[in-house]
């Protein structure tokens, strides 16, 4: 069943319902590519749009399919909960549990604001450039904040595949990517990995979005074609290609293996420079900590195993 209604937005794409005279402001959110651009929004749900006002809650159900121009949200349900304009009161649902309001009517202008939008059950959020996937999206409008959580957590464009165990969040005021939990980018022949990534995302004038920097902190691994550089902390910039990490450091490649504080390794070109301590490091004592290695030559081709 096709509806067309008025305005409902889920952090990430656009959905949509109008009740009676309410006005529902719809905020931008550009971390996904996702901006309010005035075109018209479908949206599909095979069980309908319920609005209770009770709850002061837009409901979407069933394989519900939101599109305006290049961009859709899938999801089994979608919430949208509403307010008075102006008004910052809690949310009225936590855990999926919903508690009535003690004004459950619109205010005599319409005037009303949706501010927090869940949806559940298959989520997947979808742009010509990127796409993300999980069990559970939650935005907040006004924090400006998406966070997907669930089973397969995913983001995947042309170039790049970002995974993570516990969430994935976007933070749109400040242009930061969050994944949490042995997250994983992948581009090419690339990989870094760490208990908690954040990307930064930088915008130049007349070009597209893109990420500029990869933090990574805890348990931190660099891979490129035949090296992998391990560390507590680490830093990846995208346009470079140049890595550093600190803290307990190993650099490894085949059998070979270098350890030290600190590395800088250039993926480009597969280098990798080790040091005992950060440059920046004030050393103390007469026996400053040194770099240890273990170099195992590769067999010539050819060679006859031993």
């Amino acid at each position: 069943m096709r509806i067309a209604a008025g305005v409902l937005a889920l952090g990430a794409a656009w959905l949509a319902v109008a009740a009676s005279a309410a006005e529902v402001q719809a905020p931008s959110f550009g971390g996904l590519g996702l901006e309010d651009n005035g075109k018209p929004l479908n949206i599909e749900a095979d069980q309908g749009i319920e609005w209770e006002q009770q709850y002061r809650v837009y409901i979407a159900r069933g394989n519900v399919k939101a599109t305006r121009g290049d961009d859709t949200i899938y999801a089994d349900t979608l919430y949208a909960y509403y307010r008075p304009t102006g008004s910052r009161a809690a949310p009225a649902s936590v855990g999926g549990e919903r508690s009535k309001t003690s004004d459950s009517t619109p205010l005599a202008d319409g005037s009303t604001e949706v501010f927090r939008v869940e949806a559940e059950g298959n989520v997947r959020l979808a742009t010509p450039t990127q796409t993300a996937y999980g069990d559970h999206a939650v935005y907040d409008i006004d924090q400006a904040l998406l966070v997907l959580t669930g089973k397969d957590l995913r983001l995947v464009t042309p170039r790049d595949t970002v995974t993570a165990r516990d969430s994935l969040e976007w933070w749109d005021r400040k242009q930061l990517g969050v994944a949490r939990g042995d997250a994983v980018a992948v581009r090419e022949t690339k990989r870094i990995r760490g208990d908690v990534l954040t990307a930064t995302v930088e915008k130049s004038p007349n070009q597209a979005s893109h990420i500029g920097r990869i933090d990574a902190d805890g348990n931190v691994v660099v891979a490129s074609a035949d090296q992998i550089a391990r560390g507590d902390v680490g830093v990846y910039n995208v346009d470079t290609g140049i890595a550093t990490l600190s803290g307990h450091v190993t650099l490894t490649r085949g059998e070979s293996e270098l350890r030290g504080q600190y590395a800088v390794v250039d993926l480009n070109r597969n280098i990798g420079h080790l040091l005992s301590a950060p440059p920046s490091a004030k050393l103390i004592g007469p026996h400053p900590p040194r770099v240890e290695g273990l170099l195992v030559p590769r067999p010539r081709q050819g060679a006859a195993a031993q």
